[in-house]
C-alpha cells in the first residue's frame, strides 16, 4: 500500500538542505502541505541565507503546497508562531521532524562551556520548544507524529562530540516520554539516527563514493515511515546507505545482594553476573527498572 501524506501538514526544521530538504521534498510529493522551516545559517549555527525559500520553490515546481520559515528552533515564541502561520494558511499541523542542528566539534578538554550549551541548546531544547508549541494542537485533534533526530554519537559515543552527544542521547530519551504522554491522543513519537552525506559530514574525509551512498535520499524513506499513519512509536532507528536496524536501552536481570554483600566488593565480586545479558528486556517505561528490582529481590526471600 502506498503512504500517502495527502491533507497532512507537516513541519521540517533545518530544511533548507541536506536531510531536512530531502523530507520536505518527499512529504510534499506525497502530498502533505510543508512547513519548511531554516534559520538558513551555516552548520556552526551562525549567518543566515535563503535556504527556506528555495526549497520552498522546488516543492511549488513540482506542483506541491509549501510556506518558508526562517524561525530559530533555540526561541520557543518564534516556534509557536511557526505552527501559528501554519494553522493559519492550512488549518492544523499533523507531522513535526526535528532536523535542525549545528556543530561545534572539540574534545572535551578544549570545548568552552558556551559551545557545549549551544549545541545543547538548539538540538535538545530546540526539539522541545518545536515539539511543545504543536503538541496542544496535535491532543486537540487526537493525532499526530512526531520525529526526534538523534545520532549514534548519542547512543555510541564519538571523539570530540560530547556536546552533540548528550544533546542526542537527551532527544531519545525525551522521545521515551512523549511517546507515553501522547499515546491517548493517537501522538506516536520516534527517534531517527541517520547516517548521511551532508554539510554536517562533508569533510570528515570519507571516499566520494562512500558520501554518494549516504545520501540523505537514503535515509528519507525511513523517516517518512516514522511520521505516516501506521507508524510504530517509541522507535530508535537507524537508517543510512539504504541499511535500516533498530536500537534499543535493554536491561539486564541482574542479581539482588544479601545485605552483607551490598558493598563495593560484594559488587565487583558480582559484576558478571550483573552485566550478563541472558533474559534482558527492553523496558517500555521506567518502571519496570523497578519491577526487575523486584523480582531480583524475590529470589532472596524479599527486601532483606
Amino acid at each position: 500500500m502506498t503512504i500517502s501524506f495527502e491533507d497532512r501538514v507537516a513541519i521540517v526544521t533545518g530544511a533548507g538542505g541536506g536531510l531536512g530538504r530531502t523530507y520536505a521534498l518527499e512529504l510534499a510529493r506525497r502530498g502533505a502541505k510543508v512547513v519548511v522551516n531554516d534559520l538558513g545559517g551555516s552548520r556552526d549555527g551562525t549567518g543566515h541565507s535563503d535556504a527556506a525559500l528555495k526549497v520552498v520553490e522546488e516543492i511549488e515546481a513540482a506542483g506541491g503546497a509549501a510556506m518558508s520559515n526562517g524561525g530559530n528552533v533555540a526561541e520557543f515564541g518564534q516556534m509557536e508562531e511557526l505552527v501559528a502561520k501554519a494553522k493559519e494558511k492550512w488549518g492544523s499541523v499533523h507531522i513535526l521532524i526535528n532536523n535542525a542542528g549545528i556543530l561545534r566539534d572539540k574534545s572535551f578538554a578544549k570545548m568552552t562551556m558556551e559551545d557545549f550549551e549551544l549545541v545543547v541548546k538548539v538540538h535538545l531544547i530546540g526539539s522541545a520548544n518545536a515539539t511543545k508549541a504543536v503538541w496542544e494542537t496535535m491532543r486537540e485533534q487526537n493525532y499526530g507524529r512526531i520525529l526526534m533526530t538523534a545520532s549514534s554519537t548519542g547512543l555510541y559515543g564519538n571523539f570530540g562530540q560530547s556536546n552533540y552527544g548528550a544533546a542526542k542521547l537527551g532527544l531519545a530519551g525525551l522521545t521515551k516520554t512523549l511517546y507515553l504522554e501522547g499515546a491517548k491522543n493517537n501522538i506516536r513519537v520516534n527517534t531517527l539516527a541517520p547516517v548521511a552525506g551532508t554539510r554536517m559530514t562533508e569533510d570528515l574525509g570519507m571516499p566520494e563514493a562512500l558520501f554518494k551512498a549516504l545520501s540523505p535520499e537514503n535515509v528519507a524513506p525511513a523517516a517518512l515511515f516514522l511520521v505516516s499513519e501506521d507508524a510504530p512509536t517509541n522507535m530508535i532507528v537507524g537508517a543510512g546507505a539504504g541499511a535500516y536496524h533498530a536500537a534499543y536501552v535493554t536491561l539486564t536481570p541482574g542479581v539482588a545482594l544479601p545485605l552483607e554483600e551490598r558493598t563495593p566488593e560484594g559488587i565487583a565480586a558480582h559484576w558478571d553476573q550483573i552485566i550478563a545479558r541472558d533474559g534482558e528486556i527492553v523496558p517500555k517505561t521506567g518502571g519496570e527498572q523497578s519491577a526487575v528490582v523486584m523480582a531480583a529481590l524475590g529470589k532472596i526471600g524479599g527486601l532483606g
